[in-house]
């Protein structure tokens, strides 16, 4: 059984942070999103995974390389997108790698929390009765998302937990139901019948939900199978500090052997403390991790804060938020939360006289001021 990741959207709505990064490479607890979708795979005993990529394959290409910091035989291969014309679209670029294999798809931007194996088993079994599995979680707002209508076959034994699939409504304006398609789906070779045969969306997009509709149309079976634990589409920045947010909850405290931290510091809770970071007369309340090379003097550092490496935090407070590498904060007065500061950022105070705000922001930038 193969694994196809999807990696090659633009992440608009995390605009400015995307313009420059891969969406999926934005870290939780200081590591990729992507890298937490190939370790879920990884888990399953998956060793073959292809990635779709876009404009920043480069990127990803650099980060994930051919897969051996996981295992010496895990095989990636590369996949390019020409554009992000649609799911579907990526599945059907990708049959020359999945061949008539049963695979499974992950978005590259999802953090799921269940173990992904009993399911991978099941299907990857030869009497395996379903063409296709999608997962879905139980959500308040299922307007937002793809929603899928179930039905309960009469002829289910009673502990069949995972019903049919009757229907997928795409953002519906009356949802049947509350459970939103989640980014993981489990195909058989018929998928390629099902892609071949739709039409592109209003957006120009070849619409993964248009394509298992189509299978359930055909007489193919579409099973669900309801997540029980946490699943983020990290696709806004509420939705990055939240599962940020998840990720640190499950630190085990740690400070490298080569970290510096004085005696005035003080370290309470799960703190890590990455390679070569430097601790001066700061305070840090974990959960919370401190990237390598990191230095912060006379610094609070919050419950839920990631800050990358090589950052620079002087005489300033942040909680609950994610700084990325090679940013400077310095001298500033109030506490910065719930915050997502990109790579390379200066924020600081400034002596000059009359005082005034003085900005240099890129497009879609957001600011908030007390």
């Amino acid at each position: 059984m193969k694994a196809l990741i999807l990696s090659g959207g633009k992440g608009t709505r995390l605009r400015p942070i995307t313009y420059t990064r891969a969406k999926q490479l934005l870290p939780l607890a200081n590591k990729p999103v992507l890298f937490y979708a190939i370790e879920a795979i990884l888990a399953t005993g998956i060793r073959d995974i292809g990635i779709v990529i876009g404009d920043t394959g480069d990127e990803i290409r650099a980060e994930v390389g051919d897969g051996s910091r996981w295992a010496s035989d895990l095989h990636i291969t590369y996949i390019p997108q020409e554009a992000p014309l649609g799911l579907a679209h990526a599945v059907k670029i990708a049959r020359p790698f999945l061949g008539n294999d049963r695979f499974i798809m992950f978005l590259g931007d999802n953090v799921v929390e269940e173990d992904l194996a009993p399911l991978v088993k099941a299907f990857m079994r030869d009497d395996c009765p379903y063409h296709c599995q999608i997962l879905l979680k139980s959500v308040p707002n299922p307007q937002e998302f793809g929603v899928a209508e179930l039905v309960a076959e009469s002829s289910d034994p009673p502990e069949n937990t995972s019903p049919r699939v009757k229907r997928l409504i795409e953002k519906p304006r009356h949802p049947p139901s509350d459970l939103a398609l989640v980014g993981i789906y489990l195909f058989d070779h018929h998928i390629f019948e099902a892609v071949e045969n739709i039409q592109p969306s209003w957006r120009g997009e070849l619409e993964i939900t248009d394509a298992i509709q189509w299978l359930i149309e055909h007489g193919y079976h579409v099973q669900a199978h309801q997540l029980q634990g946490y699943w983020i589409d990290t696709g806004k920045m509420e939705d990055i500090l939240e599962a940020n947010r998840l990720m640190l909850a499950a630190l085990t405290p740690a400070i490298a052997t080569d970290a510096f931290v004085d005696a005035e510091s003080r370290l309470h809770g799960a703190v890590v403390v990455q390679r070569g970071a430097e601790i001066i007369n700061s305070v840090i309340r974990g959960p919370a991790i401190i990237g390598e090379r990191t230095r912060l003097v006379n610094t609070y550092i919050g419950p839920f804060t990631s800050i990358n490496h090589d950052v620079a935090i002087m005489n300033s407070e942040v909680e609950h938020s994610i700084v990325l590498e090679h940013s400077r904060i310095v001298d500033i007065p109030g506490r910065i939360e719930d915050s997502l500061i990109g790579r390379y950022v200066e924020i600081h105070t400034s002596p000059i006289k009359p005082r005034a705000y003085k900005f240099m922001l890129g497009d879609h930038s957001k600011v908030g001021l007390l």
